[in-house]
């Protein structure tokens, strides 16, 4: 009787998985290959980017994307207004996080809900940061509008455009109109 060798079939399966590994990691540099923007620069004398292309903000020329910011509308208290955010060009394969920071006439805690940077940008290529309004704790005696002012901040893999800041009014609320006047 002859013997036919085999492998035993544990060996078999590590060669094929490391076959299986190539492959992916060939389709995968394929795509990064594939899917590599294209730019349409012109060449500056002294190499690298024109700056004139670039505009006033050296950042652009490092970072892929440009986020900017604009206020839905004012709120009337004890409402939910929005920041909305946008990134040009989108992410293909995923969204990025962006700093900010919060300023204005409005206290946090006391007129709106705490804000919490980072906000994050979706695949989309928009983001939203919610401003829950509060009931004024000054009494209807107080009736004045406060902003809310949110200002982007750069962050790695992002550059800040040119509208990078928001603002947004918390309106008071409207009283009723049924009372009487003696």
């Amino acid at each position: 009787m002859t013997r036919v060798h085999r492998r035993p079939k544990q060996k078999r399966k590590v060669n094929k998985m490391k076959n299986q590994n190539t492959v992916v990691i060939m389709l995968v540099s394929a795509l990064a290959f594939a899917l590599a923007p294209v730019i349409n620069a012109e060449q500056y004398p002294e190499g690298g980017p024109d700056p004139i292309q670039l505009g006033s903000n050296p950042t652009l020329a490092s970072a892929s994307a440009v986020v900017t910011i604009h206020s839905t509308d004012n709120v009337t208290r004890g409402r939910i207004g929005s920041f909305v955010l946008a990134m040009k060009p989108t992410l293909m394969l995923g969204g990025t996080y962006v700093n900010f920071k919060v300023s204005g006439t409005a206290i946090a805690g006391v007129d709106y809900v705490l804000l919490v940077s980072p906000a994050y940008i979706g695949q989309s290529g928009f983001g939203v940061i919610q401003v829950k309004t509060l009931r004024d704790p000054r009494g209807s005696a107080f009736l004045q509008a406060l902003s809310v002012i949110v200002t982007l901040e750069s962050g790695p893999g992002y550059a800040v455009g040119a509208s990078r800041s928001a603002t947004m009014w918390i309106k008071p609320a409207l009283q009723s109109s049924n009372q009487s006047s003696n």
